[in-house]
């Protein structure tokens, strides 16, 4: 392929999968190719402990579209979507599951629905084939939570078959779990995100690696979406409200204090009141310093390492482009 940059990249993290890639590939060719899609197929192993990248790396030889990755230990499937991610060299970037559940044939699918003038295109397994106790119901209440609490509806977070626009992609920096919450990230970016009904196959080979422990990491990482996007670049609107909401508690406790004492002759060293006073003001004053400190934290971030508080989408009779908006 040499210095190529294909169309499309396809992402494919494989952890434990040697019953599967070789149909995998063997489906993922034959959809691109019978669309006359120029393409690339990264695997990125993601510390397998069977034959998965051995097969891997026979598929490689035989076809020069594929490209493989192999980590040195198992870090997770957010992990081996950012290395398959920072690979690539695609103008789009569809990312799959290797369990087969995924069906590449939506792949063109879901790039005639990017050309509509969408950046993300997730897709949503309406008609899922999973255990509905273990897996479609913790599903659900975990969708429907972090489209409350990022503001981005869609019905299928867990869904790894998406189709994203590289130049949006690219400036998302993955960490933890939070592969899930890609689209999410990318609407931070000013990113337009839609979403269409993908099959979904019954797993036939293989073990599940997700189980209900995930139900709680996801509520976890959803923590930090919801701060990074509502308060990452302001940190004291949080921390600053919370302490003054604290401090005034803190104030009002007192008052109280005061008036048991002088109206009713209660004396303020019995009263708990006092003490909750005095708590709630200290803990309010650690929360405002705490924001100065997040903000300190911030602006160090930002201007020492360059990185931009805003996103350009398009500049129109610009002789070049500024160096803080690339």
């Amino acid at each position: 392929m040499g210095a190529h940059a294909p169309y499309l990249s396809v992402v494919v993290p494989v952890y434990n999968e040697e019953e599967n890639v070789a149909r995998l590939h063997e489906r993922i060719a034959a959809a691109l190719d019978a669309a006359e899609l120029d393409y690339e197929v990264i695997y990125v192993d993601d510390g397998s402990r069977d034959r998965s990248f051995i097969l891997l790396r026979e598929i490689a030889a035989r076809h020069p579209r594929v490209r493989a990755v192999r980590f040195r230990r198992n870090y997770g499937q957010t992990a081996a979507m950012a290395a398959g991610i920072d690979a690539a060299r695609g103008e789009v970037i569809v990312a799959l599951d290797a369990d087969l559940q995924n069906d590449p044939a939506d792949i063109p699918r879901l790039l005639a629905r990017l050309n509509e003038g969408y950046d993300v295109v997730s897709g949503w397994r309406a008609r899922r084939k999973d255990k509905a106790l273990t897996r479609r119901l913790p599903s659900m209440l975990a969708n429907a939570l972090i489209s409350w609490a990022t503001g981005v509806r869609l019905h299928d977070y867990g869904c790894t078959l998406k189709a994203y626009r590289a130049s949006i992609l690219k400036d998302v920096r993955l960490y933890g779990e939070m592969h899930r919450f890609i689209p999410a990230y990318a609407a931070l970016e000013g990113a337009r995100v839609t979403e269409m009904p993908v099959a979904h196959h019954p797993r036939t080979a293989g073990q599940s690696k997700y189980g209900l422990s995930r139900t709680f990491r996801v509520f976890l990482d959803l923590m930090v979406v919801r701060f990074l996007g509502g308060y990452g670049t302001k940190p004291i609107h949080l921390f600053g409200g919370l302490g003054i909401s604290l401090c005034g508690a803190g104030v009002v406790a007192g008052l109280v204090t005061l008036y048991q004492k002088f109206g009713f002759g209660i004396k303020a060293h019995r009263n708990p009141l006092l003490m909750l006073a005095v708590f709630l003001f200290i803990l309010g004053v650690q929360s405002i310093m705490l924001g100065l400190l997040a903000e300190l934290g911030i602006r160090i971030y930002h201007e020492a390492q360059g990185k931009p508080t805003y996103r350009v989408a398009e500049m129109v009779n610009f002789e070049a482009t500024p160096e803080r908006v690339r």
